[in-house]
């Protein structure tokens, strides 16, 4: 099965970090995101296709076309138009069953095997005021109703991880523009839930890496996720 990992964004919130390396190169522990993201992935996964654009060359000469036994491959977003538009460009790329995983967060490998059972899922994580992340609302036998991005909530709830489970049913749908010429995949995803069940999974553990302090404590934490 393939793998889409979304690493094009210059990530404006790492500060200077990124003045000279693309977000999902920065290093933990001596190490690139990137690199502990491929070496856990699962058996199942045999073709990594890296959607790149700043300073996209690095990620490029750091991997190959293999590598922790996976075929690797490459397009550039040269136009920063959301999640969605990286989809398009991976249409002709992609075969029918594929997953999405953003290039800076860290998942656990059960998480990703979990999904890899539904036809169409998403990976969630409940956490404790989750204003700053896209809300999931979900039914009562666990499929997704609706996203509501920096939804204000008090006390726990459910937030989306930026990880997928997707077919190409998914490119049958108009993408959903979110402003500043992007457009987002979950929300297009949502639209899908009128002719289609989006299966909720609820991630056993999430390390999302927005900032300098996220990327410095991700140090104590990288061993959960290898």
């Amino acid at each position: 099965m393939q793998i889409v990992i979304l690493a094009a964004g210059r990530g404006t919130h790492m500060s200077d970090l990124t003045n000279s390396v693309p977000k999902p190169m920065l290093e933990i522990n001596g190490k690139p995101i990137l690199a502990y993201k491929l070496e856990a992935l699962p058996p199942e996964i045999d073709e990594v296709i890296f959607v790149i654009g700043y300073l996209g060359n690095q990620i490029q000469e750091y991997f190959g076309n293999f590598y922790a036994g996976k075929k690797i491959s490459y397009v550039v977003q040269a136009e920063l138009n959301g999640t969605g538009g990286a989809m398009q460009l991976v249409k002709d790329l992609v075969e029918n069953d594929f997953l999405v995983m953003m290039g800076d967060d860290l998942y656990m490998q059960k998480d990703i095997v979990n999904l890899i059972k539904h036809n169409l899922a998403m990976l969630t994580c409940e956490l404790e005021n989750p204003s700053q992340f896209g809300i999931v609302s979900v039914d009562e036998s666990g499929k997704l109703l609706e996203i509501a991005e920096r939804k204000n909530i008090i006390g726990f709830g459910l937030v989306n991880t930026g990880l997928y489970k997707l077919n190409k049913s998914f490119f049958d749908f108009a993408l959903v523009p979110i402003g500043k010429g992007e457009f987002g995949l979950p929300q297009t995803l949502a639209t899908m839930t009128d002719q289609y069940d989006v299966m909720i999974e609820k991630a056993t553990n999430w390390f999302p890496i927005g900032n300098p302090t996220d990327l410095e404590n991700a140090s104590a934490v990288i061993s959960k996720f290898i």
